[in-house]
């Protein structure tokens, strides 16, 4: 009963942070902050929750890392750098608190210190990935580079977690590196299992099933469903797995964020301290934004990429949650960190939503701060004449693309932002080229001919990006037609007001397309009987 009702309550608020553009685990924690000062305890069903959310986000990650992504020095020198000058500052910070008596920051000891400055090094994957999804630029440049750093503190936390734990492996752990002559067999059960319930059980069995083994040799159950997802990564199934596991991920992790807020803790010193970490967050933005610099990305990638980790982070609670587990931080600062991540939240929601005007505004300050090198998918683009661009190369994207081939050959162009697809188009024999059409440099790097250009074609999934792709085309002074996929009715009036000629809602388009097709298979011989498929 405590648990139904704990997650009613975590639903109404959890629908009022959303209401107030944050992230619904602000909302999580408030409930359980409230639950607590109502007299309400944890309880065994909602520990069980954590436990298994905790597990889930490990074996996803898992499922996501690919170690070859992480090898730009944007991502593993910049996060492993902004890491231990994270620590050190925010150590002495804390330090300096201590010495001046300021409550639970006095007579801490350097080892507590550092695991305190340790958990808050870190950026939410929860808030990164739901601004990236939400914007339609996940697979954008700054924010695979994003993902990655995220990743790499995510392996960070994971090494924390597995030495934390203190245990010392049995021998029977040895039989562990049997798994990796097992990856064949666990991909092939994964691709047996379809798509549907199979495929989500199989997902639940080997992360919490993997967990359990690997708790029984005396290695940390957590590290075990990293481990198992990582024998699933690069796999073509791994990612719709990772997606349906989601709602499962976020539903278990629900139990965790109530627990944090049911411990208790919440003071108005707790308060002040917390508010005091929080005011420290645009410290930490600036020093992902000066060293993305420093690393040759240009301001507005570096920037872009800067405000999506511009957090604390929930893996934050869980090596505070460890930490308080083994002695070694009062329970008192897990409230502390508690407060401080959803204050970082409050205070980075606005922001990521109007980062792209923020960066206009601050274009010229912020362009001071590149250097005058360039890593290659931001160097200038020469992509020869085109008499019709197609933006977005998705599955609509390609249709439209080898449509328009057809008829104007290789006066065709195509712009994606997603690397790994532009190189599958090229290897497919297609001109298209790397690049964000909502980024404003981006046209200004690309050498081409406006005069000579006659058609534009918006394929992209996100209304966001179509109508930023067809003011940015205006404003540069394009004068000629624009067409744009629409999903929803709405989004049709404010597509023509951006200065879109024509508009193709997207189903009714499939619907139609698809009729055509049929009909021109047919020749129009619609009392013939079909022959027999197979």
């Amino acid at each position: 009963m405590i648990e139904i009702l704990a997650l009613a309550a975590a639903f109404l608020l959890g629908l009022g942070a959303r209401q107030l553009g944050l992230p619904p685990l602000v909302g999580y924690l408030i409930t359980g902050y409230l639950l607590y000062a109502l007299g309400m305890e944890s309880s065994p069903g909602l520990e069980l929750f954590a436990e298994l959310g905790v597990t889930l986000l490990l074996f996803t990650i898992g499922l996501k890392l690919r170690l070859r992504n992480l090898l730009m020095p944007q991502i593993w020198a910049v996060a492993s750098t902004h890491m231990l000058l994270v620590v050190v500052f925010l150590g002495a910070v804390l330090l300096l608190a201590g010495v001046l008596g300021l409550g639970v920051l006095s007579g801490l000891s350097l080892p507590t210190i550092a695991v305190i400055a340790f958990a808050l090094s870190f950026s939410s994957t929860v808030f990164a990935v739901k601004v990236l999804e939400e914007s339609g630029e996940m697979s954008a440049l700054y924010g695979r580079i994003a993902i990655g750093v995220l990743i790499v503190q995510d392996i960070a936390a994971v090494a924390f977690l597995a030495i934390s734990a203190g245990k010392v492996p049995s021998p029977w752990a040895l039989l562990l590196l049997g798994l990796i002559p097992l990856r064949p067999v666990l991909r092939w059960l994964l691709a047996s299992a379809g798509h549907g319930e199979l495929q989500i059980l199989f997902g639940l069995s080997l992360a919490l099933g993997g967990a359990l083994v690997f708790e029984a040799v005396g290695v940390k159950g957590d590290l075990g469903a990293l481990i198992l997802g990582l024998l699933l990564a690069g796999s073509p199934r791994a990612s719709e797995l990772a997606k349906h596991l989601l709602g499962f991920k976020d539903l278990f992790l629900v139990g965790f964020f109530l627990t944090i807020g049911l411990a208790g803790g919440f003071t108005l010193e707790t308060f002040g301290i917390a508010l005091l970490l929080a005011l420290l967050v645009p410290l930490k933005t600036g020093l992902f934004f000066w060293l993305f610099t420093r690393f040759r990305l240009r301001a507005r990638s570096a920037f872009l990429a800067s405000l999506s980790l511009a957090n604390y982070s929930e893996f934050g609670l869980i090596v505070g949650a460890v930490a308080v587990s083994n002695g070694w931080l009062s329970a008192e600062w897990l409230a502390i960190i508690a407060i401080a991540l959803a204050l970082s939240f409050i205070g980075a929601a606005p922001l990521n939503s109007n980062a792209h005007n923020l960066y206009s505004r601050l274009r010229s300050r912020l362009k001071r701060f590149e250097t005058g090198r360039r890593i290659s998918e931001e160097a200038r683009i020469e992509p020869g004449p085109a008499r019709a661009l197609v933006l977005g190369m998705g599955r609509v994207g390609l249709g439209t693309y080898d449509s328009l081939h057809q008829r104007l050959g290789d006066l065709v162009l195509g712009i994606d932002q997603n690397a790994q697809a532009v190189e599958r188009h090229r290897a497919a024999g297609r001109r298209v080229i790397l690049g964000s059409s909502t980024d404003p440099e981006f046209w200004e790097r690309i050498r081409m001919d406006f005069d000579q250009l006659r058609l534009v074609m918006l394929a992209m999934p996100s209304e966001h990006e179509n109508l930023e792709a067809a003011r940015q085309l205006r404003r540069l002074g394009y004068n000629g037609h624009i067409a744009a996929i629409a999903r929803f009715p709405d989004e049709i009036g404010h597509l023509k007001a951006a200065g879109v000629n024509f508009v193709v809602d997207l189903y009714a388009g499939a619907g139609a397309g698809f009729a055509d097709d049929v009909w021109q298979e047919l020749n129009g011989r619609l009392d013939e009987a079909p022959e027999r498929a197979g």
